[in-house]
């Protein structure tokens, strides 16, 4: 069955929207409780770290940001996630990365994995629950988001670096606006070079001069199974960007590989959708996230 929400304002509880408005004046005095922790040796291998004020060791959502893969900054982090910071239930971890410009695919794949085991290396001392993780991401941060969530865990119990040995799964993924399979580009116009410059193509490589097993291999679509955890897939119909099939794409997947997964489908939404800033576009993933990483 196929989880279209038309129009999601009409969805929304006005709860919600009263906790949206009234939130948001208080986000921006959510600062990062630490700044620029390396998690590998690489100066772009560093992430900012969200604490709430809580009692208990609170659930995490790792953050990705968008730019093509080689721009934007972790500084990058939705209002919403900042809210849930201030509210108390949540932590955030937002994840910096080499950029294209430094190393191609898979640098950036396997910058957030490592990322995801190092956060949940520091869980005692962070004070967060490492066995309640989520993702989240828009556009470049969605696909990285995606890709998370679905590659096999790279846990390693024999090796001797602490951070290896921990889990590299979430409990659930949020991605906005995010491309899923490279295979599009064959039947879909995609003018942004990052695309091909993510694999190491030169931007206006024609697809069939492009190497087939970089484009597998960089699809998230690709390493679905049905371990995966639940995913909501937040896309714009209109979005030129990152065309709305991607959403269908790796939403079709999921379902077939019996996973729980929603498509929130924005009506008329362009690449903005991406941003996550306004209520439409976050507002059902609350729910879901407190669902998946047990807030009660």
């Amino acid at each position: 069955h196929v989880a279209f929400h038309a129009s999601p304002k009409i969805d929304l509880p006005f709860s919600l929207f009263l906790l949206s408005v009234a939130s948001s004046w208080g986000q921006e005095s959510v600062r990062p409780s630490l700044v620029d922790v390396p998690y590998g040796p690489h100066k772009a291998q560093v992430v900012d770290v969200y604490l709430p004020k809580s009692e208990k060791p609170a659930p995490v959502m790792i953050q990705i940001h968008g730019g093509g893969w080689r721009a934007g900054s972790k500084k990058q982090v939705p209002s919403f996630l900042k809210q849930a910071v201030g509210q108390g239930w949540l932590a955030v971890v937002s994840v910096e990365y080499r950029f294209t410009d430094v190393a191609v695919h898979p640098a950036q794949t396997n910058d957030c994995l490592r990322a995801i085991q190092f956060v949940r290396s520091r869980a005692k001392e962070w004070k967060i629950d490492p066995s309640r993780l989520g993702v989240t991401g828009g556009s470049a941060g969605g696909h990285l988001s995606m890709f998370v969530a679905t590659h096999p865990d790279l846990a390693d119990p024999d090796s001797e670096d602490p951070v290896a040995r921990q889990s590299s799964r979430a409990q659930c993924s949020v991605p906005f606006a995010g491309p899923s399979d490279w295979s599009l580009l064959s039947s879909i116009r995609h003018d942004h070079p990052a695309y091909r410059q993510l694999i190491g193509h030169e931007p206006g490589t024609p697809f069939a001069k492009m190497k087939e097993e970089r484009m597998r291999s960089v699809s998230p679509l690709t390493y679905v199974s049905a371990d995966d955890p639940p995913m909501m897939i937040v896309h714009g119909d209109a979005d030129v960007i990152v065309p709305f099939a991607h959403a269908q794409s790796m939403f079709k997947g999921l379902k077939g590989a019996g996973v729980e997964a929603e498509l929130l489908r924005v009506k008329g939404g362009r690449h903005n959708v991406s941003g996550a800033g306004r209520l439409e576009f976050y507002g059902p993933a609350i729910p879901f996230i407190k669902k998946h990483l047990k807030v009660e």
